[in-house]
Parts: structure tokens; sequence; C-alpha cells
């Protein structure tokens, strides 16, 4: 629960979602895979998989922009 709090008031905070290149966001970084290989195992029980699905919907409001495409 305390990881799933600094992830949400990061992305909140900076709009952005957490970098893998950046050490002092790579536990973040980390924390959404786990969740999403959860997910698609479909191993991840309903109190946290609602929690983690409005993450995945802030996230997704915040995802990188290809400005090559």
């Amino acid at each position: 629960m305390g990881r799933y709090k600094e992830v949400k008031d990061f992305v909140e905070a900076n709009h952005r979602n957490p970098s893998k290149y950046k050490p002092e966001e790579k536990l973040m970084v980390h924390f959404l895979k786990r969740g999403r290989k959860l997910i698609n195992a479909n191993e991840l029980q309903e109190p946290r998989l609602s929690l983690f699905k409005e993450l995945m919907a802030l996230c997704e409001e915040y995802k990188r922009v290809n400005q090559w495409g």
C-alpha cells in the first residue's frame, strides 16, 4: 500500500510516469511492471485489483507520446 501511494503521488505531482533510467524512480517502475504481470496472470485479488486499475488509468493519461510518429 505504501508503494501504491508513492507511485500515485509521483504521477499526480510530476504529470509523467516513473522512468526506468532514473535510479530513484526504478522501484516504482518495478511495482507497476509486477502489478501488470499479476493482472495478466489473474493472480491479483479484488481490493488490490480495483486500486491498481485506477493507478493504471492514471498512468495512461500521462503516457509518453512518440514525437516521431
